[in-house]
């Protein structure tokens, strides 16, 4: 990998970028030339919205707002902190959202020390354990869009049916709602006749992009966080996105997008642990959701730590993150990254925004668009209408039940090692777990173990909220991939007051919905079925483990 000290470091408002020049020096600096030939800085700082292409405009012309939202974000800050004083003693804060409008206030919460329920999952036990934490204290902050989110949709019908449970009046449990959503949603109206208190957000950003709205800092601000600093780190970086030099979203999205066109293509995220808590996760469906689509894309892969599996190969560009380094420090905090991103959670915001724009530029995509989201939705709402698929295992061990295709060895461990034999050069495996990612947190475990015996980037995400991330880039990005599904047998299911299903219900048929997108590429694709959850996921990383055996 490249040494970072030797090269230029682009620098603004105290986030710097460390090694962009260096991940192919020719590649890399002809890109970034290019674009600045283009005149991409300057237009991009300006919301050009041809820098995409004609067939982008269109599109362009509405999410271009996340150049400065930033800065009319600054009007909301009385509102947050009258909003505050109103709500009292409701100081448990639970996020009900999905994708980007529950990851970026999950980093800043997580960075900033301050305490923040997510829920972003149709699992019954986790949310039934959320239901069940500080309910007269609770402050749901219902966050979507649209307005149609089908997972916060449930998580709203829930609460609104445990207030009543609870003894409050609908005027008493409307109190405790704060509905996020744009101007004019289906939301919007339902939380009037709901009493809830309304934030309306930047209706030309789109969900991805959306961490220095309302949706990121609605939630921040409720949950203690001076989110009045995160808008002053990024406004003292927007100053640098017209300029040709020290421009680090510039220089980042150059490197990305020169790395991808040059084959790396893969993104291994990796903390430095100097602070900043979370943000793969969220760059992660930044990335990927923008990126992969028309057969093309960056896949971003979380790992760990500096030495964990999946950051290295030929087609892996590394990338570390993490707060402003102290003088003397050495960039990548050990990982020895082609890239070190450094500097305060605002700007971090912002930079990795332009980038993924600068690089859609680059793979001559569309960055804000989605196509192939509303595949897995649609499939999900034929099957809640049809009833529940059946399907008969190929076999059985122990707690799992095995659903492989015919051939595939009759053991777990062997049906794992059938499945990463079956990795072409260039491709990738996604584990996907409809699981509770609190109780059945060990089987995160497995993308190490996985990627460590396999030698290829193997990714994790805990379904359905991979499908608001990575799910554009698993149908839409390079058809290389390889794919293992979790699901778990429900203990104690959950109806969804108002809905002819149960939570439970919603979750199989996500799960099955996704296997329908999947199978309809004829991507390679296991599911592993947990009849017992704490059992299998134990009897699952013992048969991943034998693999290095």
């Amino acid at each position: 990998m490249s040494d970072l000290l030797d090269g230029p470091v682009e620098a603004a408002a105290g986030l710097a970028v460390y090694g962009a020049a260096a991940v192919d020096a020719a590649g890399a600096a002809s890109t970034r030339d290019a674009l600045v030939r283009d005149g991409v800085p300057g237009r991009l700082a300006q919301k050009d919205a041809t820098i995409w292409g004609p067939d982008a405009e269109q599109e362009a012309k509405i999410r271009l707002g996340w150049v400065d939202t930033h800065r009319r974000s600054r009007d909301l800050l009385p509102q947050l902190a009258e909003l505050k004083t109103e709500l009292g003693d409701l100081d448990h804060v639970v996020l009900a959202g999905m994708g980007g409008s529950s990851l970026a206030p999950e980093v800043i919460a997580r960075t900033l020390g301050k305490p923040l329920t997510v829920l972003d999952t149709t699992d019954p036990g986790q949310v039934r354990a959320a239901l069940a934490d500080r309910l007269e204290r609770t402050v749901v902050v219902v966050a979507s869009k649209s307005g149609s989110t089908v997972e916060t949709d449930s998580h709203r019908r829930a609460y609104w049916q445990a207030f009543l449970d609870a003894g409050m009046t609908e005027a008493e449990a409307g109190r405790h709602f704060v509905v996020v959503t744009d101007p004019g949603s289906p939301l919007e109206a339902t939380a009037t006749e709901m009493g809830a208190h309304v934030v309306l957000a930047d209706p030309e950003v789109g969900g991805r992009f959306s961490a220095l709205t309302a949706f990121g800092l609605v939630p921040s601000a409720l949950a203690g966080v001076d989110v009045a600093a995160l808008i002053d780190e990024a406004d003292a970086l927007a100053e640098s996105f017209g300029g040709e030099r020290d421009n680090p979203g510039l220089a980042l999205g150059a490197a990305l997008g020169a790395a991808a066109t040059q084959g790396r293509d893969k993104v291994a995220l990796v903390s430095d642990g100097t602070g900043i808590e979370g943000l793969g996760d969220w760059a992660e469906q930044l990335v990927a959701e923008s990126t992969g689509k028309a057969g093309v894309g960056i896949l971003p892969v979380v790992v760990e730590a500096p030495d964990s599996p999946g950051v290295t190969g030929d087609d892996v560009l590394t990338v570390s993150y993490g707060g402003a380094l102290p003088a003397g420090a050495i960039p990548g905090g050990g990982a020895q990254p082609h890239v070190a991103v450094n500097g305060p959670l605002g700007a971090h915001f912002l930079t990795w925004e332009y980038a993924t724009a600068v690089a859609g530029a680059v793979l001559g995509i569309d960055p804000f668009n989605q196509p192939n989201v509303t595949e897995s939705k649609e499939n999900t709402n034929r099957i809640l209408a049809a009833g529940p698929v059946t399907e008969e295992p190929s076999f059985t061990s122990g707690a799992i039940e095995v659903y492989a295709p015919a051939g595939a060895p009759g053991d777990v461990t062997g049906v794992l090692r059938w499945l990463l034999d079956g990795l072409a050069d260039g491709g990738y495996l996604a584990v996907m777990a409809y699981l509770d990612r609190f109780a059945d947190t060990d089987a995160a475990e497995l993308r190490s173990l996985l990627a460590g015996a396999a030698g290829r980037p193997v990714t994790f995400g805990w379904g359905p909220r991979f499908l608001h991330s990575t799910g554009q880039y698993h149908k839409g990005g390079p058809q290389v991939g390889s794919f293992l599904q979790l699901t778990g047998a429900v203990a104690e299911d959950l109806p969804v007051p108002g809905k002819p299903y149960t939570f439970g219900e919603l979750q199989a048929a996500q799960a099955a919905g996704d296997r329908q997108a999947l199978a309809g590429r004829e991507r390679p694709l296991l599911r592993l079925h947990l009849t017992d959850r704490a059992a299998g996921v134990a009897q699952l990383l013992d048969a991943a483990r034998r693999l290095r055996t």
